[in-house]
């Protein structure tokens, strides 16, 4: 197979103002352009990790957003179509679970007998030809997916998801769904002649469902390791007769190698024969991209996944999916002669300012009209109550309710994923910064509950970023250093000098990690170990003192589990030695959403700081740093530091003094 690597011309931005893009503003693609007769362009339109953005709305923060939502997304499906003479359009899964909308609906409104989902509803709008499932499909558990999947006028297919034990092969499995189906369509040749093709397309879920989805599975399901499964029936659906084939793989983009039960198996899956084309989703990344430059088996130029055409159209319906082929009839068959593949997105960004390229389409939104206004009052609702203030005025010089509640929901849910694993006797410890502190979005940007009820979208205020959480396994030697590295966010202070500046403004607050689970002081007087970007600029320094777990001296060999997110467990803020390869689980769920589900498991929640840690004495020391005038009512609650009113700071700031 070739592959070209020029882009077709197109108009990108599609009708604002919510009307649906307009067939007249496409350009079509050259491969409609240029194909001869016999010769054919088949458009592969993909939406994937839909997380039930139908709107284009943010449920937690309680606000529209131009980044995310079905509704704009096919905005442009109209014009896209255009662009092609072929076209078809598939979902790669995750679309049930995600968002609140789909908690209101498993939760609140329950699925009655007949009931459509409002993301089935709106894909319905749009005459999808085929779906596969995602991992999240069975958070709310079988009986609740199978009872939304009835309403979908398109068919779903997954070739890896079984009832009860996996048989002797693949080809022995009793499945769920249909492994795969052939679409018997026609396709328009260069000459204008119509010739039938048939279209197979398979589906896949990670197995690690099995683990994630253990109390919905264990003893009613299992899921077959995909590449050997495709293996399996690949080849029979080429037997059936189909022309074209291809892979519908909610698994994300990879190793290269096979390995058994590979959660993102994509690259080993596109290798096998018989596979033409491959759409791909899971890990919330556009393919073709930057991200995936250097990874094994991938033409990040040409679109191709060991050698075939791939897409991966980003999440909640920021990008849309396209591979486009040029296929060729050789005697009754077809084959794929050329690709294109392009993540198209429904936004851009100028100057950090987000710019939406695309309109709703108005049936779409009617679709799911009456469920968003329940969402949102559902969101507005408390789902349970904090017995204490949840503030982050003074989170970067004391130990912080903010931050406390984030590490006791990450630490729950943790141990709670560990308990069957190699893992579940290791201590489990929780790392957390605070998002909003620190000044940088101005004197109010500052986490502000009041004690008494909490609602969902107070969420949004405990946890900024759509981050997933993770865990890594380290050491005791290694957890000190990730406190090194936190501690650098603050200046060296001179044992006796009065009112220094406390904090390093160029250090990002969101860096600024507590670990919990053990006790530390900071020496101020020590400088830091590292910079803001990781680097060792004072290797014999050490700031953290006493750091002891349950009482006794950290043990430097000794291994600790830390959750975290999946921005700091991949590396994000070049903390050392916290990388990739120390991750032991990756969560199917968001800091957010298990922020949430830990609220409304306790129902109560205990937010008051622990001080685990605190500043060591620096005798006839003190220092100066800025927070929000609001914080004033705060300072008698300030545990193991003494805060004092310092009068005004500059820009609106109230200025605060902690004699160390």
């Amino acid at each position: 197979m070739t592959s070209t690597t020029a882009l077709h011309p197109i108009t990108r931005r599609a009708l604002l103002g919510g009307l649906a893009a307009s067939s007249a503003l496409a350009v079509l693609h050259p491969f409609s352009v240029r194909a001869a007769a016999n010769q054919a362009h088949l458009r592969i339109m993909e939406t994937t990790d839909l997380h039930v953005h139908v709107f284009p709305y943010d449920y937690y923060a309680d606000k529209p957003n131009d980044t995310l939502g079905l509704a704009r997304t096919a905005s442009i499906i109209d014009a896209i179509r255009a662009e092609a003479t072929n076209a078809i359009l598939v979902d790669n899964g995750d679309f049930l679970q995600g968002n609140p909308m789909g908690d209101y609906i498993a939760y609140k409104r329950g699925m009655k007998a007949g009931d459509i989902h409002p993301i089935i509803a709106a894909m319905n709008v749009l005459g999808y030809d085929c779906g596969t499932l995602g991992n999240h499909e069975f958070n709310y558990g079988l009986d609740f997916m199978f009872n939304v999947l009835q309403g979908a006028n398109f068919p779903i297919v997954c070739a890896n998801l079984t009832k009860g034990a996996l048989a002797a092969g693949p080809r022995q499995d009793q499945l769920f769904l249909k492994p795969y189906v052939i679409l018997d369509r026609k396709v328009k040749d260069g000459a204008g002649q119509e010739h039938p093709i048939r279209i197979g397309l398979i589906g896949f879920v990670p197995p690690q469902i099995m683990t994630w989805d253990a109390k919905h599975l264990e003893g009613k399901a299992n899921a077959r390791n995909i590449v050997r499964a495709a293996e399996a029936w690949v080849p029979q659906m080429r037997e059936e007769g189909a022309d074209i084939v291809i892979a519908l793989s909610h698994s994300g983009i990879g190793q290269q190698a096979y390995a058994e039960n590979l959660e993102n198996a994509s690259v080993p899956l596109a290798a096998i024969d018989g596979i033409d084309a491959i759409v791909t989703g899971h890990s919330h990344l556009d393919f073709p991209g930057p991200k995936f430059a250097s990874i094994g088996g991938i033409d990040n130029k040409t679109g191709l996944i060991s050698g075939k055409p791939g897409v991966m159209g980003g999440f909640w319906g920021s990008h849309l999916g396209l591979i486009d082929l040029l296929v060729e009839r050789d005697g009754g068959a077809w084959r794929v002669i050329s690709s294109t593949s392009e993540a198209r997105p429904i936004y851009r960004r100028e100057e950090k300012k987000v710019i939406a390229e695309v309109g709703d389409k108005s049936e779409v939104l009617a679709a799911a009209q009456k469920d968003h206004e329940a969402t949102l009052a559902y969101v507005r609702t408390p789902v349970g109550k904090t017995s204490a203030p949840l503030y982050s005025y003074f989170a970067l010089v004391a130990d912080d309710p903010s931050v406390q509640i984030v590490s006791q929901a990450q630490t729950w849910y943790i141990r709670n994923m560990l308990k069957d694993t190699e893992h579940k006797d290791l201590p489990v410890l929780s790392a957390a910064a605070p998002f909003k502190a620190g000044g940088r979005g101005g004197a109010d940007y500052y986490t502000d509950v009041a004690a008494g009820d909490i609602a969902i979208k107070n969420v949004a205020d405990l946890y900024l970023y759509p981050n997933t959480v993770q865990a890594v396994v380290i050491t005791g030697e290694q957890v000190r250093n990730w406190l090194e590295m936190s501690a650098g966010i603050f200046n060296q202070i001179a044992p006796g000098s009065t009112d220094a500046s406390l904090i390093n403004g160029d250090f990002p607050s969101y860096n600024f990690d507590v670990i919990d689970g053990v006790s530390y002081q900071i020496d101020l007087s020590q400088p830091a170990k590292y910079d803001k970007d990781g680097n060792v600029v004072n290797a014999t320094a050490s700031r953290i003192r006493d750091l002891q777990f349950y009482g006794t001296s950290i043990d430097p060999a000794q291994k600790f589990v830390v959750a975290t997110n999946n921005y700091r467990a991949g590396g994000g803020g070049h903390f050392p030695e916290i990388a990739a390869d120390k991750v032991i689980f990756v969560a199917p769920d968001t800091n957010r959403d298990v922020i949430v589900r830990y609220i409304v498991e306790q129902g109560t929640i205990n937010p008051s700081a622990d001080a685990n840690w605190k500043f060591a004495p620096l005798k006839d020391t003190s220092v100066i740093f800025d927070s929000s005038p609001k914080a004033r009512q705060f300072l008698a609650e300030v545990k193991a530091v003494t805060v004092e009113d310092a009068g005004d700071g500059a820009d609106g700031f109230a200025r605060f003094r902690i004699r160390l």
